[in-house]
């Protein structure tokens, strides 16, 4: 049994920068095709853009992060956000630059496609624009 409580295993620097640890709740298996994956991310983390070949949501459980779809504008997302992502929609996800965040991951069991590192320089200017809001 897995518990949401639990910080789960440090993340290895590979696909973020920063602090994160991730928490598998429930493994995709052939009765439940979806992954569910608790993610903490310490203040001022990055996320590398990705994609998924399934659907994903993300349900923020606590603090405060950014969220961006290519082609579009980054938003906030904060405590009890819920944030549908289509299939092949390429994005990232982390922590604010003042805020922890931890979210569930709700994804396919297709495993992620790493797309493009996000540089600190526009992770930086991403915060700067939405805190100044």
């Amino acid at each position: 049994m897995h518990s949401f409580k639990d910080e789960g295993t440090k993340a290895p620097n590979v696909h973020h920068l920063g602090d994160a640890w991730l928490n598998m709740l429930i493994q995709a298996n052939d009765d439940f095709n979806y992954n569910i994956t608790q993610a903490i991310f310490s203040p001022n983390a990055t996320l590398d853009w990705h994609m998924h070949k399934t659907p994903q949501v993300i349900i923020v459980l606590e603090g405060e992060g950014y969220y961006q779809e290519r082609g579009k504008a980054p938003v906030i997302m904060k405590t009890g956000d819920v944030i549908t992502c289509e299939i092949g929609v390429e994005h990232w996800h982390t922590s604010s630059a003042h805020s922890k965040v931890s979210y569930l991951a709700i994804y396919g069991e297709e495993p992620t496609i790493w797309t493009e590192k996000l540089t600190r320089e526009y992770y930086d200017s991403v915060a700067k624009k939405l805190e100044e809001k």
